[in-house]
């Protein structure tokens, strides 16, 4: 058995296909984005979260960019 056939008969368990097509899926990929960002905002690497790294990086770009327009 092929893999995509193998795929496409797991993607039928999903009900609903009749009445909302491709967007059926919609509720797993809304789902899944929510425990992406919960895991981004809470999950520690070392003594970091994402968050930290973006807004770190954030600030030391806005002060580069300040530094070359002489602002400072």
């Amino acid at each position: 058995m092929l893999v995509s056939e193998r795929v496409k008969r797991f993607l039928q368990l999903v009900p609903g296909q009749r009445r909302f097509g491709f967007y059926r899926f919609l509720p797993f990929f809304f789902v899944l984005g929510g425990a992406m960002e919960w895991f981004m905002i809470n999950v520690r690497f070392g003594e970091e979260t994402f968050y930290d790294v973006y807004r770190r990086k954030q600030s030391e770009r806005q002060y580069e960019a300040r530094t070359e327009n002489g602002e400072f």
